[in-house]
């Protein structure tokens, strides 16, 4: 095993699962990147001018949030990608940088997707809501309800196979259930859009950065991983 896949047992070792990667991950999307290198994809164009309206109208787009934050976090990743994952809103580090997942919950986050041999740019990266809040704390329902529409407007526009909601703020908002994450993860939800001809099959579960201050749900996390891995060996 090479020194790189050592390193990508990490996250699954520290979960309590015995687990090996082959030496040669498998890439779920390998003959969607050979099929995009051979020329413009007019598809990836569309969704690009798409998703920068977006970006566009949240530049414009005046809230209380935005005075206070640095820069606006939108995503990170593929726009052609068949996962989306859905945060809740940047920290410090995302921030500073303008880019979702980037500090030490961004880190975990590529050890989680590396253990299902997916890596960040296989995948759409986002959050609920696109500037940081005060003190990194939770966003409240009504800062839920206000940045809520331009995430609809991304699932809209990216069409994912199937959304991996991180942490009960993105639950929340795109399940549109009070239940807590305990019992919402662990199985699978839809995802329904007036926009979208089918329904997405939807999964929660826990955020990285609650993942680092309590491992011991690390094991659960990995349980809903493995239910995304297993929809996407049936869609090859």
């Amino acid at each position: 095993m090479n020194q790189s896949n050592k390193k990508n047992l990490e996250f699954i070792i520290n979960s309590g699962v015995n687990y090996f990667l082959q030496d040669s991950p498998r890439n779920w999307f390998e003959n969607e990147k050979k099929s995009q290198q051979s020329g413009f994809n007019k598809d990836t164009g569309d969704k690009k001018t798409q998703i920068d309206e977006v970006i566009k109208d949240l530049q414009n787009h005046k809230s209380s949030l935005q005075k206070m934050a640095t820069k606006l976090v939108v995503y990170d990743g593929n726009l052609n990608a068949k996962v989306m994952l859905i945060g809740e809103a940047p920290g410090r580090d995302e921030d500073q940088q303008g880019i979702p997942f980037v500090g030490r919950a961004g880190q975990l986050l590529n050890k989680m997707l590396l253990a299902i041999n997916l890596q960040r740019e296989d995948v759409y990266i986002t959050n609920v809501v696109n500037w940081r809040p005060p003190d990194n704390r939770t966003p409240n329902d009504n800062e839920i309800l206000e940045y809520l529409p331009f995430l609809q407007r991304q699932i809209d526009i990216i069409k994912p196979k199937f959304i991996f909601l991180l942490g009960g703020v993105a639950a929340k908002a795109i399940l549109s259930t009070p239940l807590a994450l305990g019992k919402l993860r662990g199985k699978w939800h839809e995802y329904k859009s007036l926009n979208l001809e089918q329904g997405i099959p939807t999964i929660a579960s826990y955020h990285p950065a609650f993942l680092l201050r309590s491992p011991q749900y690390k094991k659960h996390s990995w349980e809903d991983l493995q239910m995304l891995q297993e929809k996407l060996k049936n869609e090859l």
